[in-house]
């Protein structure tokens, strides 16, 4: 990686030459909580990245020993005590925060370095991929403060399901890594010591794929997820393939297949 850019004081951005960009929560003095301030750095960082054609991987995680402890206390009390549209605003910010997440166009890897709590969890699960240290923990522990995880809910629930959730929105409780991905909510599991290592097999798999067929997997994806299997959706999902095959990049991925070397998006 380059050398660290700050932008802003909440978030550090870094980019390397192969288009991969690494974007750090850094507030290790409250584990990355969040408050107004991050959930709008954040969006709009989303924002600048998701327009930006030449990022290929993005890569999320958080400075200091936690991935992110969810919603910073001091901030839920405050815009609790706001009138009820004010409050309602404060909730919609962080909702699309998440929508923004979901929605990036370039794959998403969750680096979760230490305890995802409420929100940090929301986060891993609007990622495409999460590789977790052995050391982290989660929890969905909005009902033990008295409230629920609304926001981050359509995308823990399309992670673990509405079986485990009855379980983990409703018991607040803490669970290791190793439920975590028993449940669905992150994909692999590795010591401490080589969750870099794991993060960065993960990037060189995608990264020796066609940019844009990764993109459009991803499209595609959305879009037939869950739906019905009709003749909409099959000339639909017909059209999408030959619109990828009859391009520049689908001609250089066959070439270098019959040619027996590597395309020229992985050199």
């Amino acid at each position: 990686m380059k050398p660290a850019v700050k932008r802003p004081e909440t978030l550090i951005v870094e980019r390397d030459g192969r288009g991969v960009v690494r974007l750090t929560l850094n507030r290790p003095e409250i584990r990355n909580a969040f408050d107004g301030t991050l959930i709008n750095d954040l969006t709009a960082t989303l924002d600048q990245l998701a327009a930006d054609r030449e990022t290929r991987v993005l890569v999320l995680t958080g400075a200091g020993e936690a991935f992110s402890a969810g919603a910073e206390l001091g901030w839920m009390r405050s815009a609790a005590e706001q009138g009820d549209r004010e409050n309602f605003q404060d909730a919609l910010r962080l909702a699309e925060l998440m929508r923004r997440l979901d929605d990036m166009p370039m794959p998403t890897i969750a680096r979760v370095n230490g305890a995802a709590m409420g929100g940090g969890v929301g986060l891993t699960a609007c990622c495409d991929m999460a590789v977790a240290a052995e050391g982290a923990v989660f929890a969905l522990s909005e009902v033990r403060l008295g409230i629920i995880p609304g926001a981050i809910s359509p995308y823990v629930l399309r992670a673990i399901g509405p079986h485990e959730a009855r379980r983990y929105f409703l018991t607040g409780e803490r669970f290791d890594a190793a439920t975590a991905r028993r449940i669905g909510l992150v994909n692999e599991v590795v010591p401490d010591e080589g969750l870099d290592a794991a993060v960065e097999d993960l990037v060189g798999k995608l990264l020796a794929s066609g940019p844009k067929a990764v993109r459009a997997a991803k499209d595609l994806i959305a879009h037939v997820a869950l739906k019905e299997i009709d003749d909409l959706l099959i000339r639909d999902t017909a059209q999408r393939i030959a619109d990828q095959r009859a391009g520049a990049e689908a001609r250089e991925g066959l070439d270098a297949f019959l040619e027996k070397r590597k395309p020229r998006w992985s050199a």
